[in-house]
This record gives structure tokens, C-alpha cells and sequence, in this order.
């Protein structure tokens, strides 16, 4: 049991760390159209993204490998029963990262408008589909009891699964809108406060409509009401998302970039927790569902991944925080200018 519990710990940890790093720079795409009013603004924003995005998403291949490795059954099922959303995700990603490199070989302005119009795509896309698959979780999939999944992609368009695309939008945004505030400088990066300062009340709206959708369509509160202490996982999301405003007026960007990374933590982790011990709940009767148990792998191989976890998940963590303090400088024009810059 100890085994499973740890790595199930792991798994929404390693979610909740991608949805960290990769979730400002989705958020810096979705926000493209609608921020940059120019040239210059256009690739200070791909320039903010560029040199982290593609470390970012090592996350997803960890958090897809552990599922894989820890949890075969549930890797099993979940890209079996999420398979069409998993392909849009996989090509939305694809193009977005052929857009930071593509966008600038030709010098033609209806070029780059097409490889902006993917990385917008790009970005929104996977936004959307990482909030209503995981809310899809959380209220259950309906899965027989040999993990065979009974519905399709427009069932999974439900009210409570589109509201969690709609919140995962404007968390990602909201912490790309911050992302661009630490990058940036001048007037530009007192316009991505402003955004920021915009995106926050939807933000806080949705977040409030999830929870009550939350206890409406699921039963993730279960586990929270059977061990009160658990609470304290909502009591710091709802902290963190009220200092990331007054860290905004302040015009502390990267704290409140901080503190965003905090909401956005806590919350992955209410809603795993609330799963616990299920992976992959079933609505059709809940002996279906696959759990930390019956999904797991053997014990051999969970200590032996526990192992080489341990060993290089630090590495990782090393070089990518050398990473960012490499780049931790804001973008200038003559950052633009050097023959390194996108």
C-alpha cells in the first residue's frame, strides 16, 4: 500500500508541476491575438516562452511515463477512453512547437500570421482539453469492468468537463499574462499587469463555479469531509489565488507568478486528493473504476522506478532551475536582435 500511495502521490504531483512550467507558456500563446500590438511585442512573447516550453513539457512525458510504468491499467484505459482528445492534444502540441520554429524563415507577413494562428491553436487547444479531461476524471468515465470505455468525444463535452476547460484557460492565461510581466519591461510589461489584473476575476468566477459544479458532479469532497485536515489543500489554493491579486497591485510580477504556481498546485492536488484511491473513476458502478490497487504495477517494479526516480527526477529539477536562471533576464531589443532570438 505504501508503494502505491507514494507513487499516486508522485503522479499528481508531476501533473501539478506541469501544469506549472508548461501552463504559462500555453498561456502566453492563447494571450498572442489579443496582447501583441506589433512586431516587436509579438516576438518579446515568443521569446518569453522560447527558451523554456520545450523543457516544460518533459513534465508531460514524465507524468504520461509514470502513469504508464506505475499504473499500466490506468495508462491502458485512459488512452484508450480519452483517445480523440489525446490525439488533438498530441497534434495542437506538435504545431505549436513547429510555430517557434517555422514563424521566422520567411520574411513574409502572412507567413508569420499563419504560424501565429498555430501557435494560438497551439496553445488554447491543449489548455482546453487538459481541463475538460481531468474534470472528466473527477465526475468519472462511463468504463465497464474490463476498462472499456462507453461513450465518445461529445460526452465528454458535458457541462461540468467544459467548465474545467474553461477554468484551465483562464489559469493558464492568467499565468502567462504574469510570465510576461517578469519577462517584460516599459510599457509592455505594465500592459501584461493589466491583463493579469483582467483575467484574475473570471478567474476567481470560474474557480467558484468549479468547486459548487464540484459538489454537484462528483464526490471528490468525500475524502475531504472523512479527514478535515485535508482542507487545508482548498484553504491554500483560495490564499494563494487572493495574494496573487494583491501581489499584482503591488507590481511584484514574479511573486505573484509565484503565488499563481501555488493556486495552481493546490488545486491539482484537491482534485487528486479527492480521487484517492481511484485513477480512472467509473460512472457506471464504482467496483469499476481503476484504482491505485488493482491498476498498480508489481511491487518490484514500483520500488525499482522509486529508485531511479529518486536518482534523476534532482537532475532534471537541477538543469531546468539552471535553465531558468540562465534566462531569467527580461527581454530587450537587443535580445531580439541577436541572431539566437525567435
Amino acid at each position: 500500500m505504501f508503494l502505491e500511495t507514494t507513487w499516486f502521490v508522485l503522479w499528481g504531483v508531476l501533473w501539478a508541476v506541469y501544469f506549472i512550467l508548461d501552463g504559462f507558456d500555453l498561456g502566453l500563446g492563447t494571450l498572442l491575438p489579443f496582447m501583441a500590438k506589433n512586431e516587436t511585442e509579438k516576438r518579446t512573447m515568443y521569446n518569453a516562452a522560447a527558451p523554456f516550453w520545450d523543457g516544460n513539457e518533459v513534465w508531460l512525458i514524465t507524468a504520461g511515463g509514470v502513469t504508464f510504468a506505475a499504473f499500466p491499467k490506468a495508462y491502458a484505459v485512459m488512452f484508450s477512453a480519452l483517445y480523440a482528445p489525446l490525439l488533438l492534444l498530441l497534434f495542437a502540441l506538435i504545431f505549436r512547437a513547429v510555430s517557434f520554429e517555422f514563424r521566422n524563415k520567411i520574411q513574409s507577413e502572412a507567413w508569420r500570421k499563419v504560424w501565429d494562428g498555430f501557435l494560438f491553436l497551439g496553445s488554447f487547444v491543449p489548455a482546453l482539453l487538459l481541463g475538460v479531461a481531468f474534470a472528466n476524471l473527477f465526475q468519472g468515465i462511463p468504463i465497464d469492468g474490463e476498462g472499456v470505455y462507453h461513450g465518445n468525444l461529445f460526452k465528454l463535452l458535458n457541462p461540468y468537463g467544459l467548465l474545467g476547460g474553461v477554468l484551465f484557460v483562464l489559469m493558464f492565461c492568467l499565468h502567462g499574462a504574469l510570465w510576461l510581466g517578469v519577462k517584460s519591461s516599459g510599457a509592455f510589461h505594465e500592459r501584461a499587469l493589466r491583463v493579469a489584473a483582467g483575467i484574475w476575476p473570471y478567474f476567481l468566477a470560474a474557480a467558484v463555479a468549479f468547486l459548487a459544479a464540484t459538489a454537484v458532479y462528483t464526490d471528490l469532497y468525500a475524502n475531504y469531509l472523512a479527514i478535515p485536515p485535508l482542507m487545508i489543500l482548498i484553504i491554500l489554493a483560495v490564499v494563494s489565488l487572493f495574494t496573487t491579486r494583491l501581489f499584482i497591485s503591488s507590481g511584484s510580477a514574479f511573486i505573484a507568478w509565484v503565488s499563481n504556481a501555488v493556486t495552481i498546485l493546490s488545486c491539482t492536488l484537491f482534485g487528486v486528493v479527492g480521487m484517492f484511491p481511484r485513477l480512472i473513476p467509473s460512472n457506471m458502478e464504482d467496483i469499476f473504476s481503476v484504482t491505485i490497487y488493482n491498476g498498480a504495477s508489481s511491487p518490484l517494479t514500483l520500488k525499482i522506478m522509486l529508485g531511479v526516480a529518486l536518482t534523476f527526477v534532482p537532475i532534471v529539477i537541477f538543469y531546468q532551475a539552471w535553465v531558468y536562471m540562465v534566462f531569467s533576464f527580461k527581454i530587450t531589443d537587443a535580445d531580439l536582435a541577436t541572431d539566437e532570438a525567435y
